[in-house]
């Protein structure tokens, strides 16, 4: 009878334990990427309007690294194919996070602190073999992403070069609900310090790789880390290689001394994915005026966005303040939106709610032709000419 009732016992606790592993990972991407909550945005019919006859485009969001399908809509979280349709949303280039500190802040981390990105992949019962690859976690997330064409293909196209674009834009004319998806990197971690990785990534659909995210690494210092140092040689081969394959170079993250040298060495224009405004909003997360402006004289781009380190808020109205502000600093053509959806930011909407943005660009004072530039057609563009032709 003792036997029996511990045998119950056990099995109850394995029951419980498992039930609690697989309530985990949905746990942890609500507590991670909320919403602030707020009442409904009071939006006029005029930005009602504006919006539904926009291009809009979103240069960053992490959505791939969360057990979310990204075919369903969801509650929590920030992005998936039916809330980005509820916000217009044309183009999403989705990047995918290999690893990231422990104790993350936005002043320093150490290159050798534990990583929470591992914990994360075995909590999510990832493959093995993402567990100890960041290479392989990169491919991971960008599976995912290119599965989801495969399942959805009337909602969803994944685009590789300019003639890609071209066939997701006469797509669109008879699906206007149609989303363009494109797969990027969040620091170059993802190449374990192997620069044949840059052409393997390209091979499996990478278009943008940015060069750093909270640490120092192999390609140069972040503007989190330690040394503020420029590019290594590594860094220099690796910028290159990009060049090379035509993938977009992404300075989000990395140090002021990197951006430099990057500017310094790189024939093509830059972005920095999801960032503020030194200028608008003082943060250790935002790089000098003087810098934008340079990547701008080059013809970069910006992407503005949405949460409180970046524009000093998480509201609508703080971020088209920001884009207002970069504006007047770079002008209207290399201003475009990055919000770091599903990046474990708190932002004050999700991206079925960018209707409010274009509310309160008016609200500001900001002409309709501009307005189009900012929400996307400033990235459409910079796809147009920077992607591989075919």
């Amino acid at each position: 009878m003792t036997k029996k009732i511990l045998l119950n016992a056990f099995l109850f606790i394995a029951i419980l334990l498992a039930s609690a592993l697989m309530l985990l990972p949905a746990m942890l991407d609500k507590s991670m990427n909320p919403v602030s909550e707020h009442a409904p945005f009071v939006v006029s019919v005029e930005a009602q309007e504006l919006h539904g006859s926009l291009i809009v485009g979103d240069w960053h969001a992490d959505s791939a690294l969360w057990n979310r399908d990204l075919k369903k809509a969801y509650d929590y979280g920030h992005a998936d194919i039916p809330r980005l349709q509820a916000g217009n949303v044309a183009l999403q280039m989705f990047t995918t996070v290999t690893k990231s500190p422990s104790g993350q802040n936005y002043d320093s981390n150490e290159t050798g602190a534990n990583d929470n990105i591992t914990a994360l992949a075995i909590v999510q019962r990832w493959p093995i073999k993402t567990w100890s690859s960041l290479f392989e976690r990169a491919m991971y997330q960008a599976n995912k992403i290119k599965d989801l064409e495969k399942r959805d293909p009337e909602n969803f196209m994944l685009i590789e070069s300019q003639y890609d674009l071209g066939i997701f834009l006469l797509k669109r004319v008879n699906n206007p609900k149609m989303v363009g998806g494109l797969i990027g990197t969040e620091g170059s971690h993802a190449l374990d310090g192997n620069i044949e990785n840059i052409e393997r990534l390209y091979e499996n659909s990478f278009r943008m790789m940015s060069l750093q995210h909270f640490f120092d690494n192999k390609l140069g210092g972040s503007l989190h880390g330690t040394s503020g140092a420029g590019l290594t040689e590594f860094g220099k081969q690796a910028i290159y290689e990009m060049q090379r394959l035509d993938i977009i170079i992404d300075v989000s993250h990395s140090s002021e001394n990197v951006v430099k040298d990057v500017l310094s060495i790189s024939n093509q224009p830059l972005v920095i994915s999801h960032t503020g405004f030194n200028g608008y909003c003082e943060s250790p997360r935002n790089i000098s005026d003087s810098l934008m402006v340079e990547i701008a004289e080059k013809g970069g781009l910006i992407g503005v966005g949405f949460w409180d380190a970046a524009v000093c808020d998480n509201t609508p109205r703080s971020v088209a303040e920001a884009i207002t502000y970069g504006i007047s600093l770079i002008g209207a053509d290399h201003v475009a939106l990055g919000s770091d959806f599903d990046g474990t930011i708190t932002p004050g909407f999700d991206t079925s709610e960018l209707v409010a943005i274009t509310h309160e660009l008016l609200e500001l004072g900001l002409g309709k032709e501009e307005i189009r530039k900012v929400m996307g057609e400033n990235m459409l563009s910079f796809l147009q000419e920077n992607l591989p032709k075919t």
